[in-house]
């Protein structure tokens, strides 16, 4: 089950790749979310085996 606040625009953090820095939901297909990441770029996560961390608020502001 995908959780209720990835929607575009959110910002997220990789669990497991904190080098990856903060990341901004782009679109959400099912489970397969493309997220832009400020050091990593664009990458496609699938939120069966990732569970993203939500940030909330954009704390660089």
């Amino acid at each position: 089950m995908i959780d209720p606040f990835i929607e575009p625009g959110v910002l997220v953090r990789h669990p497991g790749q904190d080098d990856w820095g903060l990341g901004q939901v782009q679109t959400v297909v099912g489970a397969r979310v493309t997220v832009n990441f400020e050091h990593a770029g664009k990458q496609l996560i699938d939120t069966n085996n990732v569970r993203l961390t939500y940030v909330g608020p954009d704390p660089r502001e």
